[in-house]
């Protein structure tokens, strides 16, 4: 039997975590950091894959960040945050496979209909 004096350390009550001010305040001083580091990158031309591969690799710490700690998913309980990275990997991967298909049919887009692209397939269009 329990006695009616018996402490429970339990934490699992229900309420929200809520982050220190000193955390949120790091955690925007951060994001603030990456937005100007992100500013920043756009006067340096690594080119057009070195930019995009630089900014995105800010951009995924800065959501990291965001979803850490401001959505409280490190207080949380781990399937969601297997909900959120399997949301994001899905996401990843359809957006993946629509870039490698979209250097296919660029070429056979005709942006000027007088004078189209040469077929990059097949045999020559006959002409009248």
């Amino acid at each position: 039997m329990a006695n009616a004096t018996e402490h429970h350390d339990d934490h699992d009550h229900g309420i929200s975590h809520v982050g220190s001010v000193k955390m949120l305040v790091g955690t925007w001083v951060a994001l603030t950091i990456l937005t100007i580091v992100t500013v920043l990158a756009t006067k340096i031309n690594l080119g057009s894959s070195g930019n995009l591969g630089l900014a995105m690799a800010i951009a995924v710490v800065k959501a990291t960040l965001v979803c850490t700690f401001f959505m409280h998913l490190r207080y949380d309980k781990l399937f969601h945050s297997v909900l959120l990275v399997g949301g994001i990997l899905a996401a990843a991967l359809f957006v993946g496979f629509t870039l490698m298909d979209s250097n296919q049919y660029q070429q056979t887009i005709m942006w000027d209909a007088q004078h189209p692209p040469a077929a990059p397939y097949g045999p020559r269009p006959i002409s009248n």
